[in-house]
């Protein structure tokens, strides 16, 4: 009787600890992947595809093979392409956020070594929720080869 009551406990507390984290996960990241450097680079692009089930915002990302890790934004001006910086995207709730090349995207900089192809790169996504909390989304991206291209 003592083993079926440990054994109910358990798998009731296991339960209530899958829930929450259930409920507290409201983003899904799909294909993330980072670009292959060559062996002097000192910058790479990190993309993948969001979703929240909640609107909120991606505010941060970091990783450890980074010195410093920025969200960027491509776009044109006057026939010329610009990336430059900005402080977050919105996740408006349930819809894909495209995070590709030419659009927003991660960017690492002051790599500390080469991004090789095949290796597995530690990303951490810091997502602003409506209520102002901050959540954190582990993610492992693929390093993808340099000429690497998405099919659409």
């Amino acid at each position: 009787m003592k083993l079926l009551n440990k054994t109910a406990i358990l798998s009731a507390a296991t339960a209530a600890t899958l829930l929450a984290f259930a409920a507290h996960a409201q983003v899904t990241v799909k294909d993330p992947w980072v670009r292959a450097t060559v062996p002097a680079a000192k910058a790479s692009g990190a993309f993948m595809l969001l979703q929240s089930a909640q609107d909120a915002r991606l505010v941060a990302v970091r990783s450890p093979v980074a010195g410093m890790v920025e969200l960027h934004q491509m776009s044109m001006d006057n026939d010329m392409m610009k990336m430059s910086a900005v402080d977050g995207i919105d996740l408006p709730a349930g819809k894909p956020v495209a995070l590709a090349s030419g659009g927003y995207h991660v960017m690492l900089m002051g790599l500390k070594r080469q991004m090789k192809e095949g290796e597995s790169i530690p990303l951490t996504l810091v997502v602003q929720k409506k209520d102002k909390k901050l959540e954190t989304v582990e993610v492992k991206a693929l390093v993808k080869p340099l000429n690497y291209s998405p099919s659409k």
